[in-house]
Formats: structure tokens, sequence, C-alpha cells
């Protein structure tokens, strides 16, 4: 029997009875979050200051209240960090906290789609109640277009056209920016306005592809749910269901993303969104800052609480974060404020050149190291990723190990979606865009014999069980023959993990007689079959995979040198969420950051500075920005470098400037 222990209410100062000490654990403008209740709020929250505890106790808070779990909507950019947020929230108060409706925009639209059908969407042709419907990642996605784009004659066009990603990036930026396509490929592929007709062309085939192969991309899945939100009995449901939306990252939403919020909101307008403008850098990816710094005149009676107390950095360091960002004209007032008064001086160093840089970094780096911080507390930030060349190269040098991250996801491999594609047959037997994948791979089978195949198949309800593949001679029928009778056993395998590794087995000779590296590229294929072992089905497993794939990636290794500790180089991109003690800023040049090409247009620039803010909020005790006084030689001839522009508000006060000497040793 489990033993029972009393604990004491809290009651907070407007006499309300709580089991959670909001008001000890909170500090002020964090319990003004979480207790807001009725109408919409914005908080602004600066790096640092606490962003995913505010949500979390509001989640806690609202439950305590008494509201329906269902009833509130949690939207976040990954998987993980809403399972994050209602894990912590469950620990705090209980089990009640896991029933809320937690995840990423698209993980709303699949869920949507499973519980309304595709019919009252986007005009899809087979209803999801009736027929499997296929999430496509952007490279099946891709896959498609290329596909589709196959049956247009532009090889005989006397200009270059765009390929396959080009297109779909075309397509999928006119969609979440709400832009028409052909201002789209004016304004960001003027070099293929001449095709603009043909282009529109292929991608409206490449929908009316998709929809009538029953398979919707990322892209659909919102465009769904918007729809949703607008049907005359769909809608008002949704809306009365969650009483209560909160929603993270809300600066990192786009234009589409931004309707499904306004489409959600009920008459009582309790929306919650939480973000920070200085820290908006995706708009590459459709992100638009007009999303949070409109919020407040889509809800006027919108309450802007913000977040300005820092638990990250010293106050040396924001001291320089804040003169940063505040010489921007479109970002609201926040000063980031920490109680860590003693810190160090962020320190401005010039190299004479991008050797020097390279091994200043590598003696601070082991000097560090002797001092007392770990290699895995310190990173190299730089603004592209191949700026860190030479520096990798000192690293290898003086034998101390890092890993850089971004790069391939493993799920993004060919030989995992080899693997994935396999799978997707046993359960969807009709998927035209893997069924295009293996078939690439059989001996004896060619583009043109592989969109022969696809053609013949339509019309067939189970590809694996008619004799039209069987009866195919030759290689090709040979090896199509063994393919299908692989699929046709692994299907009859109900758990999850045993037909995964079944599949697995039986792709395995194909793995080591293709890929020099397959030992390495087998575990790749074991981290995929034990992933899929948590799952009870393979469907779940599959949409979930392609709605919010792990984040491994190739390149993420962590080095075996027997320490199992390593430095991080990382873009600024990626790094964003992450914090470390020491951060080097290295290429902190005019002309990397911001780098040349975004200097042409304000909000370009706007979001180059927001950039290196965004570099500098991630260090804790120690910030070096580093630049070389040489940057590149053009046919014999020095380019002089100077600091990025940004720093040009910085005094010497905040951040004293060096320049680095070579001594003769001792």
């Amino acid at each position: 029997m489990k033993k029972l222990v009393l604990r004491k209410a809290h009651v907070n100062a407007h006499g309300r009875t709580y089991r959670i000490p909001y008001e000890q654990v909170l500090n002020e403008q964090q319990l003004r979050a979480v207790m807001h209740t009725d109408g919409p709020a914005l908080v602004l929250a600066g790096a640092g200051t606490g962003k995913t505890r505010t949500l979390t106790y509001r989640v806690a808070r609202l439950v305590e209240d008494g509201l329906d779990p269902a009833s509130i909507l949690l939207l976040t950019f990954t998987r993980k960090s809403a399972a994050e947020m209602l894990r912590r929230a469950s620990g705090l108060l209980d089990g009640r906290c896991e029933r809320i409706a937690g995840g990423t925009f698209h993980a709303f639209a699949y869920g949507c789609l499973r519980r309304f059908g595709l019919t009252t969407g986007i005009g899809v042709a087979h209803d999801a109640t009736t027929r499997p419907v296929r999430v496509l990642d952007q490279s099946d996605a891709q896959d498609v277009m290329n596909l589709v784009r196959g049956r247009f004659d532009v090889a005989a066009l006397k200009k270059r056209f765009p390929q396959k990603g080009t297109l779909h990036d075309m397509y999928s930026t006119a969609v979440n920016t709400s832009r028409p396509l052909v201002d789209v490929i004016a304004d960001d592929y003027s070099q293929f306005l001449d095709y603009t007709d043909r282009i529109a062309e292929i991608i409206q085939s490449y929908n009316a592809y998709k929809h009538g192969n029953g398979l919707v991309d990322y892209d659909d899945l919102l465009l769904y749910a918007l729809s949703l939100t607008r049907h005359v009995e769909i809608g008002p449901l949704l809306r009365t269901q969650y009483a209560h939306i909160m929603v993270d990252e809300y600066q990192d939403t786009n234009a589409l993303q931004h309707a499904i919020v306004c489409g959600l909101a009920g008459e009582q307008q309790n929306v919650m969104v939480v973000g920070d403008d200085a820290q908006s850098i995706y708009a590459f990816r459709g992100a638009d800052i007009r999303n949070i710094h409109a919020f407040p005149t889509v809800f006027p009676q919108c309450e802007i609480i913000r977040l300005e107390q820092n638990y990250r950095s010293t106050q040396q360091i924001l001291d320089v974060c804040n003169t940063v960002i505040r010489d921007s004209p479109h970002v609201f007032d926040k000063e980031l404020v920490s109680e860590k008064i003693d810190g160090e001086q962020p320190m401005l160093i010039s190299a004479v050149n991008e050797r020097q840089q390279s091994e200043f970094v590598v003696q601070q780096l082991l000097a560090s190291r002797e001092d007392g911080v770990p290699l895995s507390e310190m990173a190299v930030l730089v603004r592209s990723g191949f700026l860190s060349f030479d520096l990798e190269i000192a690293l290898g040098k003086a034998n101390i190990p890092f890993r850089k991250v971004g790069g391939l996801r493993f799920t993004e491999a060919a030989h995992v979606k080899d693997l994935l594609a396999m799978l997707r047959l046993t359960e969807n037997p009709r998927d035209v865009v893997s069924w295009y994948r293996l078939l690439l791979l059989l001996p004896g089978v060619g583009q043109a014999t592989a969109q022969k195949l696809l053609d013949g198949m339509q019309g067939i309800t189970d590809p694996l069980e008619e004799p039209y593949l069987r009866s195919l001679t030759g290689k090709a029928g040979t090896s199509i023959r063994d393919l299908v009778s692989v699929l046709q056993h692994a299907r009859t395998i109900r758990d999850a993990a045993s037909r995964m590794r079944a599949l697995a087995d039986a792709f395995r000779p194909y793995l080591e007689a293709t890929y020099d590296d397959h030992p390495k590229r087998w575990k790749d294929i074991d981290v995929v079959v034990a992933i899929g072992s948590r799952y009870a089905t393979t469907a779940e497993f599959l949409a979930d995979i392609a709605l919010d794939p792990p984040n491994d990636a190739l390149d993420d290794i962590d080095p075996d040198d027997g320490e199992d500790e390593f430095i991080t180089i990382s873009t600024i991109h990626s790094a964003k969420g992450l914090e470390w003690h020491t951060v080097f800023m290295i290429w902190a040049n005019d002309g990397r950051i911001p780098s040349a090409k975004s200097a042409e247009n304000d909000a370009s620039l706007e979001e180059e500075r927001r950039l290196l803010y965004v570099a500098f909020t991630r260090a804790k005790q120690r910030l070096l920005i580093v630049y070389p006084a040489v940057m590149v030689e053009w046919h014999g001839s020095d380019v002089v470098g100077r600091p990025s522009r940004f720093l040009d508000g910085v005094t010497q006060a905040l951040c004293p400037q060096f320049y680095l000497t070579e001594e003769s040793g001792s």
C-alpha cells in the first residue's frame, strides 16, 4: 500500500487555494503570465527568461482551476518541446496535464485529418476513413514533384529549368507566406521568370497527382487545418472544444500558421502566444516577424507581458546583447537583466587572419579546459557552416574532439528512406512514392520502366496481390518478384518491431553490396528499428516520423576518443535554444554578419542583427567575439576586415577590444 503524505495547500493573494506555490516559485512577470486567464495575451519572453517554465506552470494552473485538460491546446514547433512541457506540468500537479492537446501545427492538422477525413478539407479525392492517406516529408514531396516534372518536356527548353527542390520551394513559399506564385517567382527566383506559366502548370499537376493518390504534404496539412477553422460546422466545433490556446515561439510562425491561430480563437479569444521578436531568425523558412508584431492589433484587448529577468547570462554579457538589439527599430522594447552581476566582460578580438583566429580559439579552448571548464560547455558559433573549415583543421591538429551541429538528419539519408519506403508499402501497397523509390533501386529498372509500372498500377487495389508485377520477365521481373515476396511476408507480421526487423534483414544484402561504409549505415538502420519498436503499430510510427522526424544528424557524432567530451561547432540558426558556459563568435566581420547579400534590404539586415543577438545570448559566463583583420585574398590583394556594423554602438566600457600578436616561446 502506498504511503499517504500530507502537503500544505498554498493560498494566493486573492484567497485562491492551490497545491502549487506559484507566488513563491515565479518572479512577478512570470506569475502575471501564469495567472492570466481570460482574453488574449502576448508574452514577450526574452532569451533565458524562463519561457518554458512559465508555460508549464500556466498549464498546471489552468488545470488546478478546474479547466478540462482536453479543452487546452498547446501548439509548439517540435513535438519534443510540447511533450516536455506536459511532462513537467504533470510532475508539478498530476496526470490530468497529460490529457492536454499538445504538439506541432502539423501534428494538430494530422489529428484533425484522422478525425474528420479529407472530404471537408483541401479537396483531396479520398476519404481518410476508407483509404490510407500518406503524409509526405519534404524529401518525398520533392520526389513527387520530380515525377510530375518528368511528364513535361523541360529538356527541350532552351534555358535551364528549375529542379525538383526549387519547384517545391517555390510552391511551399507561396503557400506558407500567402503570396501568389507569380510574386514568389518574380521576387525570389527571377532567373526563372520566363517560365512562370510552365512552373504554375507543373505545380498544378503536382497537386492533382497528390490528391489523386491520397498524398498530403506539410503544406497541405496547414491548408487543411485552416480550411477546418473556416468550415461552417467544424470551425465552431473546434473553437468550442479548445477554450484556451497557447502557442510557443510565435515569432517563428508563418502567415498560414498565424491564420490558423486566429481561426481557432473563439468568442472569448483566450489565446496566449509566447515569443521574442528579437529572436526571429527564420525568415528563410517562411517565418514572419509581422505576426507577433500584429498580435495586439489583431486582438485589441491583448495584455502584453514582458519577461525580462534572465537566468542564463551574466549582466556583463546582457549589457552587450541589449546594446546590439536596442538599435533595431522594429522590436518591442525589452531590457534583459540578471542577478549575476560579477561576470567577466565580453571581449572583441582582432586576429591578423583566419589562421590566427583558429589558433587563438584552440589556445583558449585548451586553457579553459585546464581551468576546469569541460569541453562540452564550450561552443564556437558561425554565421554559415563553411566558415568553420579552417578551425576544424586546427582542432584536429590539437586533438580536440568536436561535433558540428547540423547536416543531414538520419531519416533523410538514402538508405534509411529506402527502408521506410519498404515499411510504407506494407501499410499501403498503393503508395506510389515508395514504389517509385524502390523500383529505381532494382537491377534492370530505370526511370522510364518505373514510370510505366506506376501507370500500370493505376486502378489496382493491391499491387502486392495482383499478378501484374509478378508477370514481368527478365532481370527486372526477377528483382521485382523478390521485392514483392519480401513485402508480402513482412505485412503478415503484426508486431511493429518484428516487421521492421524482417524488412531490415531483407534490405541488408543490398546495403552491403551498394555502400563501402555499410557497417555505419547499418547502425542507422538499427536506430530506426529501435525507434519503431516503441510504437504499437507501424502506421503510428510512420505518421510520427513524417510529421516530426528525430533530430539526430549524421554528423552529430560523439567522437570515440574515450573521454566522451567534445566542443560544439554550430551555425547560429542551429544554436537557438541552446546555451554554453563559453561561446566564441568567430568571423564577426561586416560582410559575414550581416552577410553581404542581406544588406540589400532593411528587413534582411535587421534579421542579421537579431541573428547576432541570438548568438550572444547563448553565452552564460564568457563571450569572445573574434574577427580576422584580413578576410580573404582576391588575386593577391587582401580585403581588410572590420567588426560587424551591429557592434558600432557597443562601447569599450562594455566590451574591451584587443588585437592578437605573436610572442616567441620561452
